[in-house]
């Protein structure tokens, strides 16, 4: 009988504006939430019977219709480690599931979340506001990926370690006018303490085109004691007709100092041992190229001139901070001036990413239908960039919610109308024998 059908019809609008409304609801509660997806309402109607003759009442479901692919506002953030994907594409997370010895075990499943409020907890893990921990591939010594698998990045925060001085670049221009007073220059190093030490040269000019190189190392505790280190450099056409005026030519008579041997175009560099307590320590004062107006000159001047210098050890180092790269690299940053990158963070991107399952805290999983996950560095084969220190904003429009949720309520009460004519007619039918 087609009044039970209108009835039942307009029963399933009910169900079907109540589960719109309820959409709705999640949506504008969560409208201030970081990464939140906002869930539409697609609306399904089933035809019982229809052809040219009749047409029976059918019924209406309806179903969640999601928006992963559809961008929120990438918004600044006073977090340093707050990241928000421009484009497609999801965060790796683990979910804990408890402790373990004090450290955290995770759920064994892979979720993904476009929430990037990720801050540093006491152990070291980047942790989001929902509590989900942030994964990526850990590094090499050299900042290379292992892209092999992804992990909870976690921040080491001991000490760097200190780095002794086995090089020291010297870039300096002796003066070739003025010839009698001996120029005095110093070199810093580190040794395996990360101790400094300060070892004294002495420029004295013995001749045309011809100096001698004469250091001590106050701080050697070599026994018995080096009483002499000294080296003759040579420039120019003192060493060889062929080499530029005013460049290393060449070295002689070194006394516990040793060079490299005299190549065009090859490192001039000259080679001292110190003991600073730890045991030998070699180190290479490295002078430029022979032949080459780079490093050690001699040109025109009163005065040594002292254009650059650097060497590669490094003092003991307590953690400062750690910041993220555009490149999705995690670096660790420490008080003695030095860096280290730990980890990287990828992007993960799905065929179709609104076939996920959703879960808790702005968390998916993966399912058949959404296919599988592509583990891709930021801005590479279709995944979207990282942009450091913001938050991607929930993409809910507040008045769009407002204009389903009077369209919701006129709908159900057009609903609850049909219910009470049915009835009455219903009842009419009933009474009709008397």
């Amino acid at each position: 009988m087609s009044l039970y059908a209108s009835m039942n019809t307009a029963i399933s609008g009910l169900t079907a504006q109540s589960r719109a409304l309820g959409n709705v609801a999640d949506n504008v509660a969560n409208s201030q939430t970081t990464g939140f997806k906002r869930t539409d309402t697609n609306f399904v109607s089933y035809v019982t019977r229809s052809n040219q003759q009749v047409n029976q009442p059918g019924s209406v479901i309806a179903r969640p219709d999601y928006t992963l692919t559809v961008q929120g506002t990438v918004a600044p953030s006073d977090n340093p480690l707050g990241m928000a994907i421009a484009g497609q594409g999801m965060f790796a997370v683990a979910l804990p599931r408890g402790t373990e010895d004090g450290q955290p075990v995770f759920d064994a499943r892979d979720f993904y979340t476009r929430a990037g409020d990720f801050n540093m907890d006491r152990n070291g893990y980047l942790v989001n506001g929902q509590g989900y921990y942030l994964q990526g591939w850990t590094t090499d010594s050299q900042g290379n990926p292992d892209r092999s698998s992804v992990s909870p990045l976690r921040v080491d925060q001991s000490v760097y370690n200190p780095v002794p001085t086995n090089n020291v670049n010297l870039s300096a221009n002796l003066p070739a006018d003025s010839t009698t007073v001996p120029v005095p220059a110093q070199i810093q190093v580190y040794d395996s303490l990360g101790r400094l030490h300060t070892a004294d040269m002495t420029w004295t000019n013995i001749g045309v085109n011809r100096w001698r190189l004469n250091m001590t190392v106050p701080d050697d505790t070599t026994t018995p004691a080096i009483a002499t280190r000294s080296i003759e450099v040579n420039f120019g056409a003192a060493a060889s007709a062929s080499t530029p005026a005013g460049t290393v030519g060449s070295f002689a008579n070194g006394i516990n100092l040793t060079s490299t041997a005299a190549v065009e175009g090859d490192p001039a560099s000259v080679t001292f041992t110190a003991d600073f307590g730890q045991g030998n320590q070699v180190v290479k004062l490295n002078l430029g190229n022979y032949g080459e107006a780079a490093g050690l000159t001699q040109y025109s001047g009163q005065e040594y001139t002292l254009r650059d210098i650097s060497q590669d050890g490094v003092p003991l180092g307590s953690f400062s901070t750690v910041s993220l790269s555009d490149s999705g690299d995690l670096t660790v940053n420490y008080d003695n001036g030095q860096s280290r990158t730990i980890g990287r963070v990828p992007i993960v991107s799905f065929a179709d990413p609104d076939r996920l399952q959703k879960t808790d805290g702005q968390a998916y999983l993966r399912t058949n239908d959404s296919g599988e996950a592509r583990v891709n560095d930021a801005s590479s084969n279709g995944s979207g960039k990282i942009v450091t220190s913001s938050l991607e904003s929930s993409n809910v429009d507040l008045a769009s919610e407002f204009s389903k949720l009077i369209l919701a309520q006129r709908a159900y009460s057009a609903n609850t109308k049909i219910v009470t004519v049915s009835d009455e007619l219903l009842q009419d039918t009933l009474n009709m024998r008397r």
